[in-house]
């Protein structure tokens, strides 16, 4: 009966609201006058019932006009009850100058009485119905728990409660003076009693709502989570919400910088903001990872020009629709040149460069998964070395004031040609950094970034996701890491601070150990890691050997004496470099190896050139080691000496 009322059409709920309504203000009336009268049986007066009637009638008016009876009952909010209280308070006024105008005799305290009773038979029912409508529906939502007791927490509960997915049964406070409270009729817990208040009100999950100057250690407040063995969730950033990005609903996985553990480097953003505005600036590898991101930071600083040069077609479509979203929402007014082309083709970057007359370029195209590049030796150089080298001489040709490149921290001492690769081109750099003064290259050098392609967060979110299990290479392999944005603001503070031929690395703190993420992570989705000591947990961690080229420990520095910089958190490495005349040899070496597709001589080759080169296993290239020997060197020789 009660489901058969709510499918009926709006139309005819108002005509049952309004009945529903006159009824209850008429009832109001009667009681009133009875309550005054102290008459069990109060029986009105002609004249009286004439001005119950008008006084009705008038308040169903005001209840129209106010918009009452436009509200969906079951998402009613605090402006619904403000509504009735105006219509109320205007129908006993109305009542009291209606009994002047008719001449009818209205004791003072029957419009009081009058006003109370109205309100609570109006608001009372609305009330009634929206928690039979609602009741049913928390069966079937899930129990969550919110972390916070602010006025983010407040807004999620608040926004929970009208969902379908969520109930909220329990606030977590990090104050003791909290605990025991009420919160919009849900209690609240100090965070040290926890454990007891998950396990009494059966909650599936914890949604962290911390406000923004809350204060509190996330990397301890995970800790203390990761025990209860329940999914971890958050809500958007302030500034997401701000922005319109996001709702306060909107449920998502852990951020990865929850997970990196510590605080992310914040860039002088004078010093950058100056570097950058009204600049032409120019980004390779921009539909990237990282090349994405310092796109999205650079549009921010206003440069005058932004050009976007990427070989993928998609990717390039990608971040221009993006970033040209951003510069028409926010009035930055950035003319946004998205282009195709190879950074390994000199004239066309020479081209792209002087049409625009770019004054700074930061180079972040590079093939950097480890295992790929390894089966890949040839092409690995051409993208990482030349690629380097020709857009470099581009940028000395047409004038470009600065040029950095984005390095990673397997360029020192690298066991893997990817790594070996990075550091010839940062000897490329070196040598034209004496070579010339013209440019300021300028080399950045990071750790593992969370959340890139080929990063393992996503991997093992999907691994976990689809039952396990999380295959890690090593159970004593451990990584620097960094996230997107704090990497692409490292090369945007080095960019500004560089003055030629320096290696700007990070102090990224304490590495981190790869099996106690993978541990981490399963925790935090609320899941057991399955071990010989616990053959009933749900998420086995495989380990799967090091593969091709990979070292269980990775290093930023080469040399022992790191140089201190006006950025507390960047330090510049004291390295070797090779003068011009011995890069260029090496070079021609390169391009000679290559031509012959003769992966033994680029190994050698690599070792030779004062890289640190170590490999720490056998040659993998797939068609070095499946194919012929006797290439033909005639399409080598285009690409490499023709561009």
């Amino acid at each position: 009966m009660f489901q058969k009322f709510l499918n009926l059409p709006r139309f005819h709920k108002r005509v049952i609201s309004v009945t529903a309504d006159v009824v209850a203000l008429l009832f109001a009336l009667w009681a009133a006058f009875s309550l005054r009268f102290e008459q069990q049986f109060w029986v009105p007066s002609q004249e009286q019932a004439v001005l119950s009637v008008i006084t009705v009638v008038f308040t169903i008016g005001v209840f129209v006009r106010l918009g009452l009876y436009r509200a969906v009952v079951r998402y009613l909010s605090d402006r619904a009850f403000l509504t009735v209280v105006g219509g109320v308070v205007a129908s006993a006024v109305a009542l009291i100058l209606l009994g002047y105008w008719l001449n009818v005799a209205v004791p003072r305290s029957v419009p009081v009485i009058y006003a109370a009773l109205a309100f609570i038979f109006v608001s009372g029912s609305r009330m009634s119905i929206r928690m039979l409508v609602m009741r049913p529906s928390r069966h079937d939502k899930e129990r969550v728990a919110i972390i916070g007791a602010g006025e983010t927490g407040l807004q999620l509960c608040q926004a929970l409660e009208q969902g379908t997915e969520y109930q909220p049964v329990m606030f977590v406070s990090f104050l003791k003076a909290n605990h025991r409270a009420l919160i919009n009729g849900v209690p609240v817990y100090d965070i040290g009693h926890i454990e007891q208040a998950v396990h009494r009100h059966r909650v599936k999950r914890l949604l962290l709502a911390l406000d923004v100057d809350s204060g509190v250690d996330r990397k301890r407040l995970l800790k203390q989570l990761e025990p209860l063995a329940i999914p971890v969730q958050t809500v958007p950033s302030m500034s997401e919400l701000i922005a319109g990005q996001k709702r306060i609903n909107d449920i998502r996985d852990l951020e990865i910088e929850d997970l990196l553990g510590r605080d992310p480097v914040r860039p002088d953003n004078a010093q950058v903001a100056a570097s950058l505005y009204g600049k032409a600036v120019m980004v390779t590898g921009a539909g990237g990872s990282i090349g994405s991101e310092l796109c999205r930071q650079i549009i921010h600083h206003r440069p005058r020009v932004l050009v976007l040069f990427e070989q993928s077609e998609f990717s390039l479509y990608s971040i221009e629709r993006e970033l040209q979203a951003i510069n028409i929402i926010e009035g930055l007014g950035v003319e946004i040149h998205p282009l195709l082309g190879n950074v390994a083709h000199r004239r066309r970057c020479e081209s792209v460069m002087r049409a625009f007359a770019i004054q700074t370029v930061y180079h972040a195209a590079a093939y950097k998964h480890v295992p790929l590049v390894e089966h890949n030796i040839i092409e690995g150089v051409q993208n990482n070395v030349f690629g380097t080298w020709h857009t470099a001489e581009a940028a000395i040709a047409t004038g470009v004031e600065r040029f950095v490149l984005i390095s990673t921290d397997k360029a020192v001492r690298p066991t893997n040609v990817m790594g070996a690769s990075k550091r010839m081109a940062e000897l490329v750099l070196q040598g034209l950094a004496q070579r010339q003064s013209g440019t300021v290259f300028s080399m950045v050098r990071f750790g593992n970034v969370l959340g890139s392609s080929g990063s393992v967060v996503p991997l093992f979110r999907d691994q976990i996701r689809d039952g396990g299990p999380v295959t890690v290479t090593h159970p004593d392999i451990i990584r620097y890491f960094m996230t997107i944005p704090e990497a692409s603001q490292l090369v945007l503070q080095a960019g500004s601070m560089g003055l030629g031929g320096e290696v700007f690395v990070l102090d990224m703190g304490e590495p981190v150990k790869i099996a106690d993420l993978a541990r981490k992570m399963i925790h935090l989705m609320g899941l057991e890691e399955k071990t010989e000591a616990n053959p009933g947990g749900d998420i086995e961690i495989v380990f799967s050997g090091l593969r091709p080229g990979e070292k269980l420990f990775e290093e930023l520095l080469i040399g022992d004496n790191p140089q201190g910089t006006a950025h507390p958190r960047i330090m510049m490495a004291r390295e070797v470099s090779l003068p011009w005349a011995k890069v260029s040899d090496l070079l021609g070496e390169f391009s000679r190896a290559s031509q012959a597709f003769n992966c033994e001589a680029v190994v050698r080759l690599l070792k030779e050139a004062n890289t640190g080169y170590s490999p720490n296993g056998d040659l993998a290239d797939l068609v070095w080691c499946n194919g012929p020997r006797d290439v033909s060197s005639d399409l080598g020789g285009a690409r490499v000496l023709h561009l």
